[in-house]
């Protein structure tokens, strides 16, 4: 069988010691999750995490590093994801603006809470990212490049990659 994922991003948002999640309906179950959602065509991994993060919570997200990239397999239903996760802050909080459809709430949890609700959790990605924030995983933004639009490099783009000692050594 071929891997062929759905390509989402999330926001992991912590403030004095609680989390941003959102509650959302899923099929007849209410779950919890980050602020998450599927990268659309054309755009960037930075710009759909803060696009869905303020769809989701009415947040402004700041994204400040780059936690990791996840791949989740639902065997049961074949269907895989391949989530790019972001760590970063709100800044302002669009208070009359409506939740993306099937998002009840956005609310705030410390890790305990979040824990106790682990049989409601949308998948298991959601306490694995909280847990490698926890643990310190920050890497750059600039890990996760930008999109490269009809296989044609930009020529910033193509004379950084030809500069790289790695392609240099291929050539």
């Amino acid at each position: 069988m071929t891997v062929r994922p759905d390509l989402t991003v999330a926001a992991v948002v912590e403030r004095d010691g609680q989390f941003l999640l959102v509650e959302e309906r899923v099929g007849n179950r209410m779950v919890f999750n980050q602020p998450a959602g599927h990268v659309e065509r054309g755009e960037q991994f930075i710009e759909a995490v803060i696009r869905e993060t303020l769809e989701e919570t009415a947040w402004t997200f700041r994204p400040e590093a780059l936690i990791g990239v996840y791949l989740w397999e639902q065997v049961e239903k074949q269907k895989s994801f391949l989530r790019v996760v972001y760590s970063g802050e709100v800044t302002h909080h669009h208070a009359d603006r409506q939740l993306d459809r099937g998002i009840e709430r956005a609310l705030w949890l410390d890790r305990e809470q979040i824990v106790a609700r682990s049989a409601r959790l949308r998948s298991p990605l959601v306490l694995r990212c909280i847990d490698d924030y926890l643990e310190g995983s920050r890497h750059p933004l600039d890990v996760a490049k930008n999109v490269v639009k009809d296989g044609i490099l930009s020529p910033e783009v193509r004379a950084r990659t030809l500069e790289h000692p790695a392609i240099n050594r291929l050539i």
